[in-house]
């Protein structure tokens, strides 16, 4: 990605006048690249003891050490990381006054983590923020914590998608139709009413305009608007709500498109974790597109993958129910359990591969012989 200072002065802009990052602040560089910021903004930076490769491996008491020892009052890092650090702090009664706000990203996060930090770890007056963004434009959206809890969580629990807020001054977001062609020049024609689920696009200050020395990589990415305006698909899909609030519904690349129609990962996910010995699913699909087979691959907790023939029987038919209780989950039908933690991104433990998912289905079954199959 080619960044230019410009963008990082709106950067710096945002995350001063709207996530109110003051100057003498110290913050705890929970992904090492944000870092840079921090000179900008008169910010500390602590670095903690950690292998930033395997923030899922994190030693918690060594992130509380350096958050009560130096006075930490921002941090930034992703879900993999808190869900280490809020139980450690749970079991002990640790409280991190210190920490007045915490923004969390790079994966869906969970609304019982927002709420077990806020009312177990942190002050009263802190806040818990989950932005949304990427590499190539960011920040984009400002979600906070307690409207997350109080207002979103149940929908999100009900298939909802992930909500990541509202977008911030200066952003223009809109949801297109899908589509995996190049898209050369804007079109209103393209955005979809309020609630249809397409795919993101975004215009800005901190959006950037090119792939180094990648042309099709560019092309496929950036919309021309006029001759200087450019929208980058950000390769997720979502919708707007009544409330002009974005929910996020996974990545574009990752739906499964079935006979009888789309379905998308984090809206039918979000339905089979909730069962008690699931620590997290993810959807794949076998088959060519249109006619994909969607199957539910389930990592277990420790201890709760099926051991017998009759117990994994019994585990599918919970998740099946769970399933069958919602439209857009009713057509899974095929359960795979994989054996181990789910493959992850390195950067932040926290985006599930599904593509390295889909190749093990398809190795333990064969092409063409996932249907009617339930493992």
């Amino acid at each position: 990605v080619v960044y230019l200072h410009g963008m990082f002065q709106a950067q710096i802009a945002l995350m001063r006048d709207e996530l109110h990052i003051k100057e003498g602040e110290v913050d705890l560089a929970l992904l090492y690249i944000f870092a840079m910021f921090n000179p900008a903004l008169g910010v500390t930076t602590v670095i903690p003891d950690m292998d930033p490769t395997k923030s899922a491996q994190v030693n918690p008491a060594h992130i509380v050490e350096a958050i009560l020892t130096h006075g930490v009052t921002n941090a930034f890092g992703s879900p993999t990381i808190w869900k280490r650090v809020v139980p450690y702090c749970q079991e002990r009664g640790i409280r991190l006054p210190s920490l007045r706000r915490v923004l969390m990203a790079s994966a869906p996060v969970p609304p019982s983590l927002v709420r077990a930090l806020l009312e177990d770890v942190l002050s009263p007056g802190a806040s818990v923020n989950t932005p949304f963004g990427a590499t190539e434009a960011m920040p984009l959206t400002f979600m906070d914590g307690r409207e997350l809890v109080e207002e979103t969580a149940a929908r999100s629990a009900n298939g909802g998608g992930t909500c990541v807020g509202r977008p911030l001054p200066g952003i223009t977001l809109r949801v297109i139709r899908i589509t995996d062609d190049a898209i050369p020049t804007w079109d209103e024609s393209l955005v979809l009413p309020q609630g249809a689920i397409g795919e993101i696009v975004v215009k800005g200050p901190v959006v950037t305009r090119t792939y180094l020395n990648r042309p099709q990589k560019t092309a496929e990415a950036k919309i021309q608007e006029g001759e200087d305006t450019l929208w980058h698909r950000m390769g997720d899909v979502g919708y707007f709500d009544a409330e002009g609030r974005l929910w996020f519904c996974g990545r574009k690349a990752h739906r499964v498109e079935t006979t009888q129609g789309t379905l998308f990962p984090v809206p039918c996910e979000s339905i089979f974790n909730q069962h008690s010995d699931v620590v997290r699913t993810a959807l794949v699909g076998a088959g060519p597109r249109g006619r994909q087979i969607p199957i539910l691959v389930v990592e277990p907790l420790p201890g709760k993958a099926p051991r017998s023939n009759a117990e994994r029987v019994r585990f599918t038919e919970d998740l099946l129910a769970l399933g069958a209780a919602h439209a857009h989950t009713r057509a899974i039908g095929e359960v795979f359990f994989y054996p181990g933690i789910f493959p992850t991104d390195i950067r932040h433990n926290a985006k599930i591969q599904r593509e390295k998912l889909a190749e093990w289905v398809g190795r333990i079954v064969g092409k063409g012989e996932v249907e009617g199959q339930r493992r």
